[in-house]
């Protein structure tokens, strides 16, 4: 897969992008391969006091130009609301999402599911409604509009072994999003009924990997809805040394983002559409359907 081509750059100063969750980790570490690029973005954080470090962090490495920040909460529709404000009267129209935000209560051999609810209404539901807001004012172009989505492999389907549910998801031609909510209802019920164990639900991270589940069906619903208008496509980083793995990993938040930057910026003729990409330490980049 070309991913890194200097005489295929499509973007300018001109292209605004904008990343969630960005004070930190990835996100943090893609705004600053973006501001290196030469496009125009938007740093988001869900605490406006360590966003405005974030952009403090950027000024003393000089890539503080062209890059603004906003206070963003994603499971929060009044700061969502207040985010498309913002920026309808700073910008015209972007090109670029990256959503990056995420919540994970579990720490590395641990697999509470003590907030699943807060998991599931951040992860997807606060994804999905910050994506919805923010389409009316996506520059619509097949050839340099594109949304990517952090994920995990922890939500791909062959985690999931319910089979009533797996065959539900899978069904990507006919999928839809009441059927993706459906199963987060079922899921949620049996969290709270206590029987998540014994039907099949992911068993590492459960309410983070059904989150990323929910979203990567969602990814696919988009693309499908959007084609020709929208690219939509999942990455996951991989075992990352970020605050959510106690800074273990196999390689850095820069190496991460420096994947996630190329798989956003493809060139037009290689641009993709309802994939799902993972970061591989042997193999670089890796994409599946």
């Amino acid at each position: 897969m070309p991913i890194s081509d200097p005489t295929a750059k499509w973007w300018s100063e001109d292209t605004v992008a904008i990343v969630t969750g960005a004070n930190k980790g990835i996100g943090y570490a893609l705004v600053k391969r973006f501001a290196k690029l030469g496009l125009t973005v938007v740093l988001t954080a869900r605490d406006r006091s360590k966003g405005l470090d974030a952009m403090d962090s950027l000024k003393v490495l000089g890539l503080d130009h062209n890059v603004y920040f906003c206070q963003l909460d994603i499971s929060d529709r009044a700061s969502i609301s207040s985010f498309v404000s913002w920026f309808r009267a700073r910008f015209e129209l972007f090109d670029i999402l990256v959503n990056n935000a995420a919540v994970c209560f579990n720490t590395m051999g641990q697999n509470s599911i003590d907030h699943a609810d807060t998991v599931i209404n951040t992860n997807y539901y606060g994804s999905k409604q910050f994506t919805e807001a923010m389409l009316p004012l996506f520059r619509r172009s097949a050839f340099i509009t594109r949304i990517l989505n952090i994920s995990s492999r922890l939500g791909t389907l062959d985690k999931l072994k319910n089979t009533e549910m797996k065959t539900i998801l899978g069904n990507i031609e006919r999928l839809s999003e009441d059927q993706i909510e459906m199963v987060l209802h079922v899921f949620l019920q049996d969290v709270a009924e206590d029987r998540w164990k014994k039907v099949g639900w992911p068993e590492i991270w459960t309410d983070y990997s059904v989150s990323k589940l929910a979203l990567n069906a969602y990814s696919q619903v988009l693309a499908r809805k959007y084609k020709d208008m929208v690219s939509v496509n999942c990455f996951c980083p991989g075992f990352t040394q970020t605050s959510m793995t106690n800074g273990k990993g196999n390689h850095s938040a820069d190496d991460a983002a420096e994947m996630a930057a190329a798989i956003t910026l493809l060139p037009p003729h290689h641009l993709t559409t309802g994939k799902f990409y993972t970061a591989s330490t042997t193999s670089g980049l890796i994409s599946k359907l």
